[in-house]
């Protein structure tokens, strides 16, 4: 199994960046994919997650500003990440999994994980 997440740069307050997760060596639409970020001095944070079936949820610290979608074909998950704000600024991991879990933004529930792709927002 393996997730390579890419997308990530230096963006302005009020940016856009699309982050991807590129999967390889499973079988992808049987699986959940997760996003999750991680900020310095702080604990891993679930984003967004997609099912399998497509059914998504956000953190609220992000709805109304991210939307997580897949395409099957490609093998990629995309995160949409619109109105960034400096508070947003972290590594931010994709994750896969096909266990069944009451709430993905939890990172128990992922088995495997990319390596990451850094977001700063600042001006």
């Amino acid at each position: 199994v393996q997730l390579q997440a890419s997308g990530g740069g230096l963006v302005q307050p009020g940016g856009s960046l699309r982050l991807s997760c590129r999967a390889s060596g499973f079988t992808f639409d049987e699986y959940t994919i997760g996003w999750f970020r991680q900020a310095p001095g702080k604990e891993r944070e679930g984003i967004s997650y997609i099912t399998k079936r497509g059914d998504t949820d956000l953190a609220s610290s992000v709805k109304g500003r991210f939307t997580i979608s897949r395409d099957n074909a490609k093998n990629t998950v995309s995160l949409e990440m619109n109105n960034l704000k400096p508070e947003d600024t972290a590594v931010y991991y994709c994750a896969s999994t096909r266990r069944g879990c009451s709430n993905y933004l939890h990172a128990v529930c992922f088995t495997s994980w990319g390596q990451g792709t850094l977001v700063t927002v600042s001006s």
